[in-house]
């Protein structure tokens, strides 16, 4: 399977960073390797990103679990115990054989992430992932948090849904300082990491938000997935409290006359989960 489609060939070229990408490129593989199998098993929190089966909506959803919930058990597969509860949006596709994903591993500790994309197989645990693409980023843009604990007794609310965001949704993700993003295209998902000082996000209206596309590793992996598909899924969560905001709808890269690119998201649809996730953070550095 090639590294890049035609959505991220064009920005590549539009910025000038073919032969950067083809570098950066080269290490990325199908296999998992020792020491990302190593890194795996000391997660407790793995973000998975695909489109919903029945309503064709992009989605990132949190998986958690006492780490070695997800691991490496074999030199292409990725499994993992557990899955979504049954309300949340990607249920149905996390039980689908074949469904495309794109998966995040990511340890505010170490400052390290590992992706994953590949194809689903349900397992009787969970379910496994047959990997097509695996690689780490840099630690750029991504908060250091030293320490974290499971909040014992944290039961998830009831999700509330809408078709725009309530006032209290937009503070909460002014004061974000991470987000995780899925995207996709024909034949395969992926889902990234954003990150930035509280404020990098920007809430336009009760349906639009923006941020600017800080300069990265030149691969164009989202943004060439947005520019051949929009849809789009957003995660934010509250590292303290373990509330989750999911965000589904379209998203489109802007270029300003400086050359400065923003990504324009418009919303479709919002879940809000109080206490989701029983990991409590420590505060970021």
């Amino acid at each position: 399977m090639t590294v890049y489609h035609q959505g991220s060939r064009a920005l590549q070229d539009r910025v000038g960073v073919r032969a950067l990408a083809d570098h950066v490129g080269r290490a990325v593989g199908t296999g998992i390797k020792p020491v990302a199998a190593a890194f795996l098993e000391h997660q407790p929190l793995l973000i998975v990103g695909t489109a919903d089966p029945a309503a064709g909506e992009v989605w990132a959803t949190p998986l958690t679990g006492t780490p070695g919930f997800v691991r490496a058990t074999g030199p292409h597969r990725m499994s993992v115990a557990g899955g979504p509860a049954p309300a949340d949006p990607l249920a149905t596709a996390l039980t689908t054989p074949g469904t495309l994903v794109g998966t995040i591993a990511l340890d505010p500790r170490t400052r390290r992430r590992m992706r994953l994309n590949g194809r689903l197989d349900p397992t009787e645990r969970g379910f496994a992932v047959e990997a097509d693409q695996v690689f780490s980023n840099c630690p750029k843009y991504l908060q250091r948090r030293r320490t974290y604990e499971t909040v014992p007794g944290r039961v998830p609310g009831t999700p509330r849904r809408s078709a725009e965001l309530t006032d209290s949704q937009a503070d909460f993700i002014r004061a974000a300082d991470t987000f995780f993003l899925a995207t996709v295209h024909p034949h395969g998902a992926d889902t990234s990491h954003r990150g930035g000082d509280p404020g990098f996000v920007r809430v336009v209206s009760p349906r639009e938000l923006t941020w600017r596309d800080y300069p990265g590793n030149a691969m164009f992996l989202s943004l060439g997935n947005l520019l051949a598909d929009p849809r789009a899924g957003l995660l934010l969560l509250d590292w303290t409290t373990g509330t989750t905001l999911q965000l589904t709808g379209e998203a489109r890269t802007e270029f300003g006359a400086d050359g400065e690119r923003r990504v324009r998201f418009t919303l479709t649809r919002a879940v809000e989960t109080g206490s989701a996730l029983p990991l409590r953070w420590s505060p970021p550095e």
